[in-house]
């Protein structure tokens, strides 16, 4: 898939917040367990760098806690 997001070496969790289609949008929301809507609002408040997102949501990055299974 062409917008699967990319991981990053460390940690393996991809380096953008994607949110360009539904699929990725329902995974951002499960990783920072927070609503899809708040999610797009965040991304379009600091972009789309994880650390940033985290930060406007009020979470810490890396963000430990998953709804993922």
């Amino acid at each position: 898939m062409s917008d699967e997001p990319s991981s990053s070496e460390a940690g393996g969790d991809p380096t953008t917040v994607n949110i360009s289609e539904p699929w990725t949008r329902a995974y951002w929301a499960r990783r920072f367990e927070v609503p899809v809507e708040r999610l797009e609002a965040a991304v379009e408040a600091v972009g789309p760098e994880p650390a940033k997102v985290a930060a406007e949501l009020g979470l810490p990055w890396p963000f430990e806690k998953t709804g993922i299974v």
